[in-house]
């Protein structure tokens, strides 16, 4: 029997995800300021059994590309507007019995305490299907809507995640199983000696615990992470239940997997703990034809300024004075480096220009697009499972909710009749979902 993929949808709390194009669809909803907006897709992800529904979250308007807002307001790029994804994310765990919902939330610009006690909160709320999508904020305009000038060193983010993972996973194992009793007759609410003190004293973070939060389904949420860079992947490989990738070409992909389930292994875990889950977006229609009519009208909307104020973002670099016509040339970049590593890398390759660059950004921010019909989709898929490419998928939107429509209502059946997708759910929490048995492991709390 081949081996069974898992399939989480990629969400913003905004109007656009890796689309630009997404908004200005004819088929996309405006609604996205709305609860039923969300409710929609959740349900729908649920019906086509997901593991869960990601939200990724950026915390500032762009500035990156000429140090202004405004034209990232006027042609509504990516986070120009958002919703707090946590807030979202409990709404659909309202709503919904099954999915997860995963949620990012900085390392860089919060405390251990805070993001200790929401994901803890939402993992009681949601019954156990709660995830974190663990970042460290890489842009100068993230960092001035926190009282700083610029962002942070690559390097130092990194050092402060450790830390903060290493506190939070602390606060959550601050309650031991059992230390609720709320037993009424005897008057006793919870168990004094179950309930421990953290006393967390680092470089970088100070805690006394014990968490308020009692202990939660899962003991800690599932931790998803999309580390790139050779530090990124060294953290992921340490904590990531699940990383979320990027890359366009399958040798990128491929190579990827490799390298983070080898780090993994030299980290003293089991790799097959760690799910990889490169993303794509799919156009799926009852002919090939069809669907390459989809990816073309959905291909022309989108804007190439807009895809490199977002790579301006990603990166923390400023590409508005570069040369549209010229390849990509080799920058240093404060932000995400494994990105802008796959955009420079395709320049070459493909001989493209940096509005070639921009213009794929606005398109997808590099993901790849999966177009036919649902065979055809179902076969891509599962040549990249066979490749060694993947352990399952993220799912982005080219227009929404209809995307998701087609991919659970045509694809989703195509899967589960090959044996590669389950039919129904047979856990209750995310990590069941994911295949993680067992408590997390107290071993990668260890300094």
């Amino acid at each position: 029997m081949p081996r069974q993929i898992h399939l989480g949808g990629f969400q913003i709390a905004s109007h656009v995800t890796h689309s630009h194009a997404a908004w200005r669809h004819p088929g996309s909803s405006p609604a996205f300021l709305e609860p039923d907006y969300y409710h929609r897709i959740g349900r729908t992800l649920e019906r086509g059994t997901f593991d869960f529904v990601f939200f990724a979250d950026l915390l500032a308007v762009p500035t990156n590309y000429g140090g202004d807002e405004t034209e990232a307001l006027r042609r509504g790029t990516q986070a120009s507007a958002t919703l707090d994804p946590s807030l979202v994310a409990s709404s659909i765990a309202a709503v919904t019995r099954h999915l997860g919902v995963a949620v990012t939330k900085s390392t860089t610009y919060f405390h251990p305490f805070e993001v200790a006690r929401l994901f803890a909160s939402l993992d009681h709320l949601s019954g156990g299907r709660a995830g974190w999508n663990i970042v460290t904020s890489l842009s100068s305009a993230e960092a001035r809507n926190f009282g700083l000038e610029s962002a942070l060193d690559h390097d130092l983010r990194y050092d402060r995640a450790q830390e903060f993972l290493e506190a939070a996973a602390a606060l959550w194992d601050s309650w031991e199983e059992g230390a609720l009793v709320q037993d009424k007759a005897t008057g006793v609410f919870a168990d004094p000696t179950k309930v421990h003190r953290v006393d967390h004293d680092g470089l970088f973070y100070k805690t006394r615990g014990p968490l308020t939060t009692p202990r939660s389904p899962q003991g800690r949420p599932v931790l998803i992470q999309a580390g790139s860079s050779a530090k990124g992947k060294d953290f992921a490989a340490r904590w990531a239940d699940a990383i979320f990738e990027i890359d366009p070409t399958p040798e990128g992909r491929r190579a990827y997997y490799d390298d983070v389930k080898a780090r993994a292994d030299d980290a003293g875990r089991d790799p097959d703990s760690l799910k990889i889950l490169p993303s794509f977006i799919p156009f799926v229609a009852e002919t090939a034809s069809i669907a390459r009519e989809k990816q073309a009208f959905h291909n022309e909307l989108a804007d190439p300024i807009s895809g490199l104020m977002t790579l301006s973002v990603h990166t923390d670099h400023d590409f508005s004075t570069y040369d549209l016509d010229a390849p990509v040339q080799r920058v240093e970049v404060a932000g995400t480096q494994g990105l802008f590593n796959v955009a420079r890398r395709l320049s070459e390759r493909d001989e493209l220009t940096l509005r070639d660059i921009g213009r794929l950004y606005a398109q997808g921010v590099l993901l790849p697009q999966l177009v036919g019909t649902a065979v055809d989709v179902a076969d891509q898929i599962e040549e990249m499972v066979d490749g060694g490419e993947a352990d399952g998928f993220i799912l982005s939107a080219a227009q929404s909710p209809g995307t998701f429509d087609d991919f659970v209502d045509q694809v989703v059946p195509e899967l589960r009749r090959r044996g590669l997708f389950r039919e129904a759910y047979t856990g209750s929490t995310l990590r069941e979902h994911l295949g993680l048995t067992g408590s997390p492991s107290r071993s990668r709390v260890s300094v």
